[in-house]
């Protein structure tokens, strides 16, 4: 089970600023998506699995345009996400 309280979120992102019920929703999106991309939940308690959350909660709190290219930090993720359906 991931255990990231929002704090500690608001840290990773240095925000103070944004909604719980956004951050709530961003981290139920980032396991949606890990999970949509072959991630088990067996993964889930793994440190490299908190951070694939925290790194898409990232992406998706600082680029919140849709039209916006964020191919660097994709990169990441998608690397977090192959090592963690791997192993």
């Amino acid at each position: 089970m991931l255990n990231l309280p929002l704090t500690e979120l608001r840290s990773y992102l240095r925000d103070d600023d944004t909604e719980d019920w956004l951050l709530e929703l961003l981290v139920e999106s980032a396991k949606e998506y890990l999970s949509k991309g072959g991630v088990s939940d067996g993964e889930n308690g793994t440190a490299r699995y908190k951070l694939a959350v925290l790194l898409y909660c990232s992406i998706y709190s600082e680029h919140r345009d849709s039209a916006e290219k964020i191919e660097k930090f994709n990169v990441s993720l998608e690397s977090l996400i192959l090592q963690l359906k791997t192993g």
